[in-house]
């Protein structure tokens, strides 16, 4: 079982049209959207192909096949609500959210029981998140999405040296 979550890395904003798709509505800021696969500890294992901040985790899901590549390993994967809808396949789901109330439908006790244990198996991906973002040079960042990616992986492997020291 591994746990999945995309993220926003704020970046210094530039000028011009183009970089108007780097702006997230949803955090109010400019920067760009990666997702990232770890383990059950926190440790990073995996991560996207950095985009532009206001793409949607399920987009970038979609884009980089991750339910396909997760089927071929034979993995499981705990994800947020921002990942709802992506595996449809109820007979053998690759992805486990939490439930979503509304405003016509609210949560029963054992629904919010089960979105509680969730969150708690969940906590460590928020983790491998924070140990990633301490790196200074990511506040900085003002590049374009595919050198960000190769800085991003870069971190990743610096990271895991750092944190398993």
């Amino acid at each position: 079982m591994v746990l999945f979550d995309g993220t926003l890395i704020r970046t210094q904003r530039r000028t011009g049209r183009a970089d108007r798709r780097n702006y997230s509505g949803k955090h109010r800021s400019h920067g760009l959207h990666f997702l990232a696969l770890t383990d059950e500890r926190g440790r990073l294992i995996w991560i996207s192909a950095a985009r532009p901040g206001s793409t949607h985790d399920n987009t970038a899901a979609r884009h980089d096949h991750i339910l396909a590549h997760l089927r071929a390993a034979g993995l499981g994967v705990l994800a947020d609500l921002g990942f709802r809808g992506l595996d449809n396949d109820f007979r053998d789901p690759v992805v486990v959210t939490g439930f979503a109330a509304t405003r016509t439908h609210k949560l029963t006790p054992g629904q919010k029981e089960a979105n509680r244990v969730l969150a708690v198996g969940r906590a460590s991906v928020e983790h491998g998140f924070a140990h990633l973002k301490n790196w200074r040079i990511l506040t900085k960042l003002r590049t374009d999405p595919a050198r960000a990616t190769h800085l991003l992986r870069a971190l990743l492997v610096l990271t895991n040296l750092e944190v398993n020291r």
